[in-house]
């Protein structure tokens, strides 16, 4: 390279890092919503005009996108906002334990836990690349942004707290929006987790999840309306995702470990359509691990390569996957914990269509009337990030996925 295409080069690297900050800074704010438990075809139930109207509005995915392993809510949300699978951002399950916390128990109502950037700092979730580079942030119950994650907050972010109804977290969030320019977030987000609930309680063709689809629907035209009131409708990217599907559960559909391995030869880290497993003798380990009725359970190593998971460390030695519809529990478990109704639940194999989430997108910088194939919820994030006019952080995600919906 000669001395003067070098000082050339130089200098178009130099406009290029001047430039770049600004075209990001011109970018229409985005607010990623979450609506928990919200399987793809709920929304084809007639129930969600709001949500229908987006989806003319903007691009959707009809069959909804592919949750990842396991199919969860904090390893999924974690996902979402890293692109990251949780093999590798490190949120492996909802319940996890790690060496470097000797005895601790990371679990969702762990206050403690959840506030604890050592869990986190796996990976980096969008809104620590965009607090980096000047833009403000602001999270509405985001798992993750409890903590400093690789020692950097959201400008603002809220303790989760379920009695918040969900008019008062959109109203929340309209007030971001009505601050100053320079204090007015770029990146925002919200979560209602009232589906995932009435799902679990009652199973996904249950009047009671009907009447939350209806009120999460309810809710968003509320925020629709504050954004039309605002003279921003038009302004703002919308992004409407969920972490997972829901399937039905029954109390005919148990099967138990103590059927396959004593009781007291092995230590259960979580149980349902995924478990997970410490074996205390190599006896056990042999007897569990292989297909059994209704279930299989493999070593960690040797997951199939199709769920992307079992490296991390902090991922138990022996992985269980049940049947779709089947929990795989222990007596002891069912004993305080009984299953004596119909429900729902989550966690079953991602491929599996009752386990698609929802994606829906609307705004400025989305093109309207597109409609994606199903593809894989870490492409999420680099969608996210091109909103936005960020670098991506390394991720797990297929930017050609949803490509077609950008502008």
């Amino acid at each position: 390279m000669t001395p003067l295409v070098r000082r050339l080069c130089l200098a178009l690297s130099a406009l290029f890092l001047i430039a770049a900050p600004v075209r990001a800074a011109e970018r229409a704010p985005v607010i990623l919503i979450s609506i928990d438990g919200f399987r793809a075809d709920y929304a084809m139930r007639g129930l969600t005009p709001t949500l229908a109207a987006l989806a003319t509005e903007g691009a959707w995915a009809p069959q909804g996108m592919r949750p990842s392993f396991p199919v969860n809510t904090f390893p999924n949300h974690y996902t979402l906002v890293t692109g990251l699978r949780p093999d590798h951002h490190g949120i492996t399950d909802n319940t996890m334990f790690d060496t470097g916390r000797p005895g601790v128990k990371f679990s969702m109502g762990a206050r403690d836990q959840v506030e604890d950037r050592f869990w986190w700092d796996g990976g980096e979730p969008v809104w620590v690349t965009a607090e980096r580079a000047g833009m403000k942030t602001a999270t509405m119950f985001w798992p993750g942004s409890e903590a400093a994650v690789r020692g950097v907050r959201p400008t603002t972010w809220f303790p989760y707290q379920e009695s918040l109804s969900a008019f008062d977290r959109v109203d929340r969030l309209l007030g971001w929006l009505d601050l100053p320019q320079a204090e007015r977030p770029r990146f925002m987000t919200l979560y209602f987790e009232a589906v995932d609930t009435q799902g679990h309680r009652f199973g996904p063709d249950s009047p009671e999840l009907n009447k939350a689809l209806a009120d999460v629907d309810a809710a968003l035209a509320r925020l629709v309306a504050g954004l039309k009131a605002r003279g921003v409708y038009d302004q703002v990217n919308l992004v409407v995702v969920a972490d997972h599907g829901l399937a039905q559960t029954s109390p005919e559909r148990v099967v138990f470990l103590d059927d396959v391995a004593p009781a007291d030869s092995f230590t259960v880290i979580t149980a349902g359509w995924t478990t997970s497993l410490i074996p205390k003798t190599p006896e056990a380990a042999k007897a569990l691990v292989g297909r059994h009725k209704h279930f299989r359970c493999w070593r960690k190593g040797s997951m199939p390569r199709r769920l992307n998971y079992g490296t991390h460390p902090r991922i138990p030695p022996i992985i269980c996957l049940s049947e779709i519809g089947w929990v795989v529990t222990t007596r002891a478990r069912n004993a305080d914990r009984p299953m004596t109704r119909i429900g729902g639940s989550h966690g079953a194999d991602p491929f599996d269509p009752a386990m698609r989430a929802l994606f829906v997108a609307r705004g400025p910088d989305i093109r309207a009337g597109v409609r994606l194939k199903v593809f894989d919820n870490v492409s999420v994030y680099p969608f996210v990030m091109a909103l936005l006019g960020l670098t991506p952080q390394p991720n797990d995600g297929d930017p050609k996925a949803t490509a077609p919906a950008l502008k």
